[in-house]
């Protein structure tokens, strides 16, 4: 009776391994091959109720798809590389072992670290019950895996799509290493010291001399929320479209209060109302002029000798906020940089890998940029008469994913995938693919439209390194299909630990060994992104019995500039196309009043407690995989998804209720074989002929919920089969046929034929989600199939010819008059007036001449005149159903009850109850032999009724 999860599912579970069930459909099954490739997770740490609705939703659609005939292959992957695993390794060591640890022993000890942890999670995915070749994962780190990359970089580096540049990147001080956006995130509550500062005019452009007049105490005003760039100020940048003004400060506050030499400012006009509550001052306008205007005047830098031109800037140049115009650092800011491209500006980052300002920044070197360095810098802005306004400004700034720290933008030399030379291959590419939810498109095209170029380089040891050597004379990289060929061929066979094992020498092919150059390795590693989203290569193409592009990737919204995107870009670059055909997204889940779960609030579901329980049982019982797998299924995953305790009792009621159906099923079939019992459906009652149909319809939805990817759907339509269909419809009124009848009673035999069908359609039915059920109850079919197990048996199987609307429609009508029937018996059973329906006698009035005569036809005159199915008595499970030719008695009735064009009452049952069925009947006593039983249990113990 009890499901007893913990001990039942792994031994289903060792069946399926033993009988390598997942391994002979995946090869034998006999339709086309379908491929969920598999987004790697990150081997580091236990794994949080997000993997297990991801792994879950896999297994479910790759159920389906082998239930189904498909060749379902499914390779899980392991994301291998990069800082946490790192970082991990070096926390876990002494002071005096990171200072004598050489990059090779820590990728040693990396490696050692990963597996040990890919093998930890892959335990929690199996007990799952997530089919998979499991043996063979993919794993970034892998020889084989590592080559394909190569060969990845290698053809985008052919195509020139693979440069090095110097040029502003998130850097990570607390990282010491480049991130890629999908590294970043963006924590609520960041407030930044943003400052007003203005910076002498020195000259005019040809189209400004209209402001002549206000030469020697003008200032070009702007604001920035990193005050620690203004040290690499090199530019103002203006919006050519926006009318700027030349306002003066009534008030005498920028002379006076503030101590600047600025009468008259710069703004924007739109601004000039704001700016004057902002600074405190009455500012009047004295003089308007374009942007466009504007450019190539100049301004002196007022920490620094220099001059620096006023530029035209993009559309990022607005009035939103600030003055209108734009302090422009190249070296801090990927819009500063283009534009500082435009103008030939240099490239000033005078920060260090740590984020502390270098001697570049004359006075202020040593000073760390999101440490001191702002205060400094506020204050000698001040001393220099150029600071207008400090204040908090609150907003989104982008924090390292790992570390949880600030990051900066930063100039250094760093190797980029040119985004810009196959941007318009990649939005056509995302329009070929199927989206799910729609809106995913919409998503990732605005991301690829409007990202820069992908920063493919960092400054660890845990990773692929980017096989490059430069030229020690000139710093020239050296990169070619040579080169990369020679080292991919040496990392198939030694992995990516050669590149720090072997010498340069080995490393490069025989005409650069002795070529008259000297050359030196870098020592620069790939992005995991750019491990990750190589995977189309390294697996898809590679695996037997795979292909690519796949029929499917599956991961949470946030890949859409994650995984989907690297993936993605590097196959569109190398082939042209998307890696995928279609690509499901799913949200995040959180408590049950909405929140995200974090250790801090307690509000952590862990999956491996949901199926194995908690140290206090009671209040978190053992589960078993199948409640969670459920769960999984009852949700929209197309949006941020809620789980608790309440929720996981709901889904441990329902799961509970299919059980229970399926147990009275496979009870009622103890000595039932369909080879020999099974009733021809033309021999049927119309009553399982109905049930048929029902079947019919039913199990259409829930294949077209599991088609379309609404598994809710398949949720809501099981849970209201077992329940409404089954439990409170059919096995209700069934009871009395099953328990009654003698064995081999025709009304018996067929009820247990419908019972067979339902059985064995349910547990395929059910196979994708509750997968252990679905095999315990195929494992306890009282009869012999010609399948091992029921993943073995393929898919629903129903007949066309059991289709019969007509026939539903009639029986629908009855239902629903059941259903008024029941609400009259239960007002009678509330005053205790019966007990159970067996003691009452239902009386009906149908106006309806139709519906009446129908109702006739389903009431015979003796009890042993009908075919013991079809007839109103059992349909409302009571012992006497008489149908009236006016419904004047029933206003009397003190049970009675309107309904439409019917009258309804309940009054006592005739006669005396059956000792052996508890029917009441007139005929009870009449048998000298069996004084005690009714008409139609006499002849049921001679084996005739």
């Amino acid at each position: 009776m009890r499901a007893n999860a913990t001990k039942r599912e792994p031994e289903i579970q060792k069946f399926w391994a033993d009988n390598r069930i997942y391994e002979k459909l995946s090869q034998s099954n006999p339709g086309e091959p379908f491929v969920l490739h598999d987004g790697p997770p990150y081997s580091n740490g236990a794994l949080h109720i997000g993997h297990a609705m991801n792994k879950i939703l896999k297994d479910t659609i790759n159920k389906f798809q082998l239930l189904n005939g498909r060749k379902v292959r499914y390779i899980p992957g392991w994301d291998c590389h990069g800082l946490p695993i790192e970082v991990k390794v070096l926390q876990a060591m002494k002071p005096e072992e990171r200072r004598n640890l050489t990059p090779i022993e820590l990728r040693r000890r990396a490696k050692a670290w990963a597996l040990e942890q890919q093998q930890q999670q892959c335990a929690s995915f199996m007990r799952y019950g997530v089919w998979g070749d499991w043996e063979h994962p993919y794993l970034t780190l892998t020889p084989d895996y590592e080559a394909a990359q190569i060969g990845v970089f290698g053809q985008m580096v052919l195509k020139g799509y693979i440069y090095r540049g110097f040029k502003p990147v998130h850097w990570s001080p607390s990282s010491r290493t480049a991130l890629a956006e999908a590294e970043l995130e963006y924590p609520e509550g960041h407030v930044s010291r943003s400052i007003y500062a203005a910076f002498p005019v020195i000259s005019l452009g040809d189209g400004a001399t209209a402001l002549k007049p206000y030469l020697g105490d003008l200032g070009v005003a702007v604001w920035t929320t990193t005050p620690w760039t203004i040290p690499a100020n090199l530019a103002v940048a203006v919006n050519p479209e926006l009318t700027y003004a030349v306002v003066k400060d009534e008030g005498g506050k920028l002379k006076g209060e503030l101590g600047t030499p600025f009468a008259h400012l710069i703004v924007a006009k739109d601004l000039v109302e704001r700016l004057t509550q902002v600074l405190g001052t009455s500012l009047s306008v004295q003089a308007e002029i374009s942007g466009k205007a504007l450019e190539f005047s100049t301004y002196r830098h007022p920490l620094f000798d220099r001059e620096s031109p006023i530029v035209i800037g993009g559309d990022y140049v607005t009035t939103e906020s600030g003055t209108g115009l734009v302090h422009t650092a190249p070296g801090h800011g990927q819009d500063d940089f283009i534009v500082g491209q435009r103008y030939g500006l240099p490239v000033l980052s005078p920060v260090d890998d740590e984020g502390n300002f270098t001697a570049e920044a004359g006075p202020f070197a040593g000073l760390n940029v999101l440490g001191d360095a702002n205060a400094a810098v506020i204050k000698a802005l001040r001393e220099a008469g150029a600071l207008l306004k400090e204040e908090d400004y609150g907003h989104r700034y982008p924090y390292d994913w790992r570390t949880k720290k600030p990051t900066i933008f930063r100039a250094t030399e760093q190797w980029f995938a040119s985004v810009e030379g196959f941007r318009e291959e990649a939005l056509r590419a995302i329009k070929e693919v199927e989206w799910i939810p729609a809106q995913g498109e919409n998503r990732i095209t605005a991301m690829v439209s409007d990202r820069s170029d992908w920063c493919i380089s960092r400054q660890r040891s845990w990773g692929v390194p980017i096989p490059v050597f430069y030229d020690e004379e000139t710093n020239e990289p050296l990169l070619n299909a040579d080169t990369i060929s020679h080292v991919q061929k040496i990392f198939a066979e030694r992995g990516s630990d050669a590149w720090w094992e072997m010498s340069v020498e080995e490393l490069l092919p025989e005409p650069y060994r002795s070529n008259g150059r000297s050359y030196r390795k870098g020592f620069d590693t790939m992005d995991v992104w750019f491990d990750s989203g190589s995977s189309w290569a390294a697996v898809a193409q590679q695996r037997e019995g795979l292909h690519y592009p796949v029929e499917m990737y599956l991961e949470g919204s946030d890949q859409h500039r994650g995984w989907f995107q690297s993936s993605l870009l590097t196959s569109v670059a190398v082939n042209g196309h998307a890696p995928y055909k279609t690509v499901l997204t799913h949200g995040f889940a959180l408590d049950e009043q909405g929140r995200k779960m974090s250790k801090s609030l307690g509000n952590v579901v862990d999956p491996a407690i949901v199926i194995e329980g908690g140290k206090n049982q009671k209040e978190e019982p053992a589960y078993g995989a199948d409640v969670l797998r459920l769960w999984v299924s009852s949700v929209d995953y197309t949006s941020d998804v809620p789980l608790g305790k309440n929720i996981l009792k709901q889904m441990a009621d329902v799961y509970r209720k299919i059980r229970n159906t399926a147990r009275f099923l496979l009870g009622n079939l103890h000595d039932f074989d369909p080879a020999t019992h099974a009733v021809p459906y033309d021999e049927l009652p119309e009553l399982d002929r109905y049930m048929l149909h029902r079947m019919t319809e039913v199990f259409a939805d829930i294949t077209d919920a599991f088609k379309t990817y609404e598994f809710f759907r398949f949720f809501q339509t099981v849970q209201n089969f077992c329940v409404v269909d089954l439990s409170n419809f059919y096995l209700d009124i069934a009871k009395d046929r099953l328990y009654i009848s003698a064995v081999d009673a025709p009304r018996r035999r067929s009820c247990q034929t419908v019972l067979a069908v339902a059985i064995e359609n349910l547990a395929r039915a059910i196979a994708p989600v509750l997968s252990h059920l679905a095999e315990d109850i195929w494992q306890f079919l009282p009869y012999k199939t010609p399948y091992l197990s029921v993943f073995e048996s393929g898919w629903v199987k129903l007949e066309a010819s059991w289709e019969n609307p007509e026939l539903a429609a009639k029986w629908e009508k009855l239902r629903d008059l059941r259903t008024e029937v029941n609400k009259v018996l239960e007002q009678a059973r509330n005053d205790k007036a019966i007990g159970s329906s067996l003691e009452a006698k239902v009386l009906i009035y149908a106006a309806d001449a139709d519906f009446r005569q129908q109702l006739e036809a389903l009431n015979p005159t003796s009890s042993l005149s009908g075919n013991g199915v079809d007839e109103l008595r059992y349909l409302f499970l009571a012992s006497q159903v008489d149908l009236l030719d006016s419904p004047g008695i029933l206003a009397d009735l003190k049970y009675s009850a309107e309904a439409g064009s019917l009258s309804i009452g309940v009054v006592d049952a005739e006669g005396k109850k059956c000792d052996r069925c508890w029917n009441y009947s007139t005929h009870v006593g009449e048998s000298a032999e069996h004084p005690l039983l009714c008409e139609r249990c006499i002849p049921a113990l001679e084996g005739e009724f």
